[in-house]
């Protein structure tokens, strides 16, 4: 006797042993919770127009095929590159890489991929956030005495260095840091430490602290630190002599600098709300903002931490800042015979910066204190576009002019010039 066919929704007897059912297709025990999928399926009968369900192959993969496990895993490689996986798939991959070199070695190439589509950002919160929540409070509560537009750099500068110097380990204040400046066309490096260069920045501090009114501290120390008079860099030299490598506390020069920031913003508030007072007293603002960036990205740097760029508006300040500087720089470097272009009357270059903090500046070059008119400046010599940061970075003496990649247009022997006075600008 034949044992019929089972149809759907029927169980074949298991007993038969006449081979009737070796022909026919059979579904592996489901897994993973594919069993619900697998009895709807064949409840549900066969689809219109087949002749008979049981003889559509359903395979699904096995928990002991090896190939069929490596392939699945295999195409979640992507997914865990990306952190998409959910945390029981990542497991499963995680283990299979550990016995699958052909797997590993892709999923290598996968993760150095997705660091290439997302660089590393810092983890400190974005600088505009903290801008943008104090704006917030001033506006539902104005302060008593607010904050300047030209003291607002580095008001903003001192509290990131601060909140950086705050997470350093006791170690860190000892690692190495190179501080470079360019004098006349020659590039200089000068090594010393992170805590060397929170004295650096106190030292130089100092000298606005005294023009507001405020004690200079370095004045008041043995040694008289005091008596190495205004120059920034023998007030630097001076104080590392006093305080010589390797200390017993180096934490000791973040208090004193944080302290002394603090008061310098509290000065600037309590002047009023003259937006830009007479004299050099905004600039000096301005440049001990621009130094605080820089060296605190030269602290980073020594570290390895990342340390991204001032707010928008405060960048644009310190850009015009080295913008306005650049004429008497132009005529510092004719003056020492190191001017490449011959020099005539009128002569004009169009400077324009890229980003948040640019704009359009035309510079002389030849006459500092000279206005530029508007015919003067529609018949600009050359003209240079530069990116923001990387400007500042020039300015500063942390690239050179040949690392500078610029989209000057005119006599390139102009564009040198400029940009080799644009480096003049950095000291120790």
């Amino acid at each position: 006797m034949t044992t019929p066919r089972p149809g759907p929704g029927r169980e074949p007897d298991e007993t038969a042993t006449d081979g009737a059912w070796d022909h026919a297709a059979r579904v592996p025990r489901p897994r993973d919770g594919s069993a619900d999928f697998v009895r709807s399926s064949t409840r549900a009968g066969p689809p219109p127009g087949a002749e008979d369900a049981a003889t559509i192959p359903i395979r699904l993969p096995e928990a002991n095929d090896p190939m069929s496990t490596h392939h699945h895993l295999m195409s979640l490689l992507g997914a865990w590159a990306l952190a998409a996986c959910s945390p029981e798939e990542a497991e499963r991959v995680e283990a299979h890489l550990n016995d699958c070199g052909r797997c590993a070695d892709e999923a290598v190439r996968l993760r150095e991929a997705v660091a290439l589509l997302e660089p590393q950002h810092c983890l400190d919160l974005d600088p505009r956030l903290r801008v943008r929540v104090l704006e917030g409070c001033l506006a539902r509560r104005p302060a008593r005495w607010p904050v300047p537009p030209w003291a607002a750099p580095l008001d903003a500068e001192a509290a990131r260095l601060d909140a950086l110097l705050n997470d350093m380990a006791e170690d860190e204040w000892r690692t190495p840091v190179a501080l470079r400046w360019f004098d006349g066309d020659r590039r200089q490096v000068l090594g010393t430490s992170v805590a060397g260069v929170v004295d650096h920045l106190l030292s130089g501090d100092g000298l606005l602290a005294r023009a507001v009114g405020l004690p200079d501290p370095l004045a008041d120390r043995a040694g008289g630190n005091g008596g190495a008079g205004d120059d920034p860099a023998a007030r630097t030299l001076a104080r590392w002599r006093e305080t010589p490598e390797p200390r017993a506390e180096p934490r000791a020069p973040w208090l004193p600098w944080r302290e002394q920031t603090r008061a310098l913003v509290r000065a600037a508030a309590e002047r009023g709300d003259a937006p830009r007072p007479a004299g050099d007293l905004p600039d000096g603002y301005l440049h001990r903002a621009f130094a605080c960036w820089i060296h605190a990205g030269d602290i980073a740097d020594a570290v390895e931490y990342p340390y991204g760029p001032p707010y928008g508006t405060h960048l644009r300040l310190l850009v015009d800042l080295a913008a306005r500087k650049l004429p008497g720089s132009i005529a510092g470097r004719r003056r020492a015979g190191l001017a490449t272009s011959p020099g005539a009357a009128g002569r004009t270059i169009h400077l324009e910066v890229e980003g948040a903090g640019g704009g359009h500046w035309y510079i002389p070059l030849d006459s500092p204190a000279a206005a530029v008119s508007r015919t003067e400046a529609r018949g600009a010599v050359a003209h240079v576009a530069l990116d923001d940061v990387v400007f500042c970075q020039l300015a500063a003496g942390r690239i050179t002019p040949d690392e500078v990649a610029s989209g000057g247009e005119g006599d390139p022997a102009v564009i040198r010039d400029v940009l080799s006075a644009a480096a003049a600008l950095s000291r120790l």
